[in-house]
């Protein structure tokens, strides 16, 4: 248990029948009349959706211990990825519904950060940038564009993004984890 006053970026609240929720944002207000609150941004930790919520001040919160884990993706097995942590070599099987979007961008040999509560595996989180190899795109055509110009790939993973007409196939390049974006060249 914490009171609001505890409430940190990133603390998870267990709420509503044992929901955790991660705080986004919080901010301490006290208005000239009437009592102080605390108004905050939480993200639902298993769906991702964000909620605004308002608490008295010092009220108490019941939190959750998240286990955070810097962890290597090893395999597929089946439909679960399989998960190595690197201080213990044990392994861990996570399903696809807690991989999310992460599942993109994963290519055999990438840290991740694991969390999980209770021994349940909440969600894979990546770094904001991974760079990964062109499978396969088409050949750039010069003059087809207004400005700009983009292009589909399809990634080492088989996720396609749009990249600029002048990448081939082959090229490692940097993507951001979060909005699929082509962020460069990675220079060898």
């Amino acid at each position: 248990m914490a009171t609001t006053n505890d409430l940190k970026n990133g603390m998870v609240l267990k709420l509503d029948n044992d929901q955790l929720w991660s705080v986004v944002e919080f901010q301490h207000v006290k208005p000239g009349k009437g009592p102080a609150f605390v108004r905050t941004k939480l993200k639902n930790v298993l769906s991702g959706k964000i909620v605004d919520k308002t608490f008295n001040a010092g009220v108490k919160v019941e939190t959750a211990t998240v286990d955070r884990r810097d962890m290597q993706f090893s395999y597929m097995d089946g439909e679960y990825f399989v998960f190595m942590d690197m201080q213990t070599y044990d392994q861990l099987h996570v399903s696809r519904s807690a991989v999310g979007d992460a599942a993109n961008f994963l290519v055999e040999g990438f840290t991740a950060t694991v969390a999980t509560h209770e021994g349940e595996v909440l969600y894979v989180e990546l770094p904001a940038a991974v760079e990964l190899t062109i499978a396969e795109t088409e050949p750039g055509v010069q003059g087809d564009r207004s400005t700009g110009g983009t292009k589909p790939a399809t990634l080492e993973t088989g996720h396609q993004i749009q990249v600029p007409l002048f990448i081939t196939t082959g090229e490692k390049i940097k993507v951001d984890t979060r909005t699929s974006d082509y962020l460069g060249r990675v220079n060898s």
